[in-house]
C-alpha cells in the first residue's frame, strides 16, 4: 500500500504462461517493475520479494532502458499507460539487448492496444506473457512466478519431526509484513517458523509441529525469541526499527526466561521498537490473571502481549476494566469476506471497537481480498497482515526489501497495494 491509494477491486486475469529460458545456475533472479503509479510498483515488489525475486522499480520505460545498460533482468513487469509509445520503446530495447527472460505487460487499457505492444515484442523474439489486466490480485503474480519456475520453490508436503528439525538446525524464521492500514505503510513484521530440509526443501509448520512434545515446543519458542531479537538488531543496523512479533504458546512462555533472552539479544534499548508476543486466545482468555502477571513482568523490557485469533472470547474481555494486551488480532475466519459477508463484517467491527475502547490496536489477520482490506479501513482497523499485503519471506529477502524501500523512499517504508 502507499500513502495515496487503496487496493482496487479484484478482477480475474489471464495468467497462462509461456515457459521462459532457464536462468544460469546460482544467478540471482531480478525483476524490473515499470509503472507510473508507485502503489503498483510497491505492491509488485512486495509480492515478488515474497516469492524470492529481487526487484528494481522504475516510474517509466526510459528509466528501465537506462538501467538495462548496467544489468539485464530476468523478468520484466511493464505497464502500458495512456501513451503506449513508452512501452513500445522498452520492448524494442529489450529485443535489441537479446533479452531472454519473460515480459509481463499490464494495463487497464483496451485489448487492441495491449495486443499491439505484445505483438511488437513477439516480432523482436521476446517471451511475451498473456497481458495482465488491472486490477489484479496477489495470486495472479504468484502464479506467473511459479509457472516460470522462478523464486522460492513451493513448500513441500513431506512430514518431519520437530526434534529432528531442531537437532539438524533446519529451522529458520520467515517474516510477513504488518501494514498500517490507515497510513498504508510498513509497521512491523511477524516471524513464522519454516524448516529447510536437505531433500524436501522448505517445509511448513503443519508438517513438523503435529505431535510435537512440549519440551520441543519450548526449545522452538526459545529459538524463535532469540532469532527475532537478532533480526531486530540486523534491521536496526540498517537504520530501520520495526516492532517484530513472535508466536509463543502460553505453556512455553511461562517456562522461558524471556527477560534474560531479551537482555542478551535486543538492540540498543533506547532505539529498539520493542517486541510483541502473540498468545492464542483459547490459551489465555480464561486466565486473565496470568495475562496481567506476564504483562507486568514483560512491559518493563518493552515486550508486549497480543491475543491471537481473537473473536470468540469477546464476552470475557468486554467485561474488563483494563485490557492486558496491546493488540487484538482478529481471527482469520472473521476477516474472510468481511467486505461483503453480513455476519463477518459486524463481528470485525465489534472487535475493532472493543480494542479501541481499551486504547488498544486491532490487527486483521489473513487479508486476502482487496474488498476486505477496503472494508477494514472503513471500520477503523489499525493493522493488517495476509497474502494481499505481503507473504512471509526469508529474512534475507525481507532485508533486501527493506533496503530497497529505504533507498527509494528515504526511511519512509510504504507498503504495497495494487490488487
Amino acid at each position: 500500500m502507499t500513502e495515496t491509494s487503496t487496493p482496487p477491486p479484484s478482477n480475474p486475469a489471464d495468467t497462462a504462461v509461456v515457459e521462459a529460458p532457464p536462468l544460469a545456475p546460482g544467478a540471482a533472479t531480478l525483476c524490473y517493475v515499470v509503472d507510473e503509479e508507485s502503489s503498483i510498483r510497491h505492491f509488485l515488489s512486495l509480492v515478488l520479494h515474497g516469492t524470492g525475486i529481487d526487484t528494481m522499480e522504475f516510474p517509466d520505460g526510459a528509466a528501465l532502458r537506462q538501467a538495462m545498460e548496467r544489468r539485464v533482468p530476468d523478468l520484466v513487469f511493464h505497464n502500458i499507460s495512456l501513451e503506449s509509445a513508452d512501452a513500445i520503446e522498452s520492448v524494442v530495447a529489450l529485443g535489441k539487448h537479446g533479452f531472454r527472460g519473460a515480459v509481463q505487460l499490464m494495463s487497464a487499457r483496451g485489448a487492441a492496444v495491449l495486443d499491439h505492444v505484445k505483438n511488437i515484442g513477439i516480432q523482436h523474439k521476446l517471451v511475451m506473457l498473456p497481458v495482465l489486466k488491472k486490477p489484479f490480485e496477489t495470486d495472479a503474480i504468484v502464479k506467473i512466478v511459479q509457472e516460470l519456475k522462478l523464486g522460492i520453490p513451493a513448500a513441500a508436503a513431506a512430514r518431519i519431526g520437530l526434534d529432528e528439525a531442531l537437532d539438524n538446525k533446519w529451522i529458520e524464521f520467515w517474516y510477513q509484513p504488518k501494514i498500517d492500514l490507515r497510513k498504508k505503510q510498513l509497521a512491523g513484521a511477524e516471524a513464522y517458523a519454516r524448516a529447510r530440509h536437505p531433500q524436501h526443501g522448505i517445509v511448513l509448520p503443519g508438517a513438523f509441529m503435529s505431535g510435537a512434545q512440549e519440551s520441543s515446543v519450548i526449545k522452538l519458542s526459545e529459538l524463535a525469541l532469540a532469532s527475532v531479537l537478532k533480526a531486530g538488531l540486523s534491521f536496526s543496523n540498517l537504520g530501520i526499527n520495526l516492532r517484530l512479533t513472535v508466536n509463543i504458546p502460553v505453556n512455553a512462555l511461562v517456562k522461558l526466561p524471556v527477560e534474560d533472552i531479551v537482555r542478551s539479544h535486543r538492540p540498543n534499548p533506547d532505539k529498539w521498537a520493542g517486541l510483541i508476543i502473540d498468545v492464542p486466545e483459547e490459551q489465555i482468555v480464561t486466565d486473565l490473571g496470568l495475562a496481567v502477571e506476564l504483562t507486568n513482568k514483560l512491559e518493563r523490557h518493552n515486550v508486549r502481549l497480543a491475543i491471537d485469533d481473537f473473536g470468540r472470547g469477546f464476552s470475557f474481555l468486554a467485561r474488563l476494566g483494563e485490557l492486558p494486551f496491546s493488540e487484538l488480532k482478529i481471527e482469520r475466519n472473521f476477516v474472510a469476506d468481511c467486505g461483503t459477508d453480513k455476519v463477518n463484517a459486524p463481528l470485525c467491527k465489534t472487535v475493532i471497537d472493543l480494542a479501541h475502547n481499551f486504547g488498544r490496536a486491532a490487527v486483521a489477520m489473513g487479508i486476502e481480498k482487496a474488498a476486505d482490506a477496503i472494508a477494514l479501513v472503513s471500520m477503523g482497523c489499525d493493522f493488517g497482515q495476509g497474502s494481499l499485503l505481503g507473504q512471509p519471506m526469508p529474512e534475507e529477502r525481507f532485508v533486501s526489501l527493506l533496503r530497497q524501500r529505504a533507498a527509494t523512499k528515504g526511511r519512509n517504508l510504504p507498503a504495497a497495494t495494487g490488487r
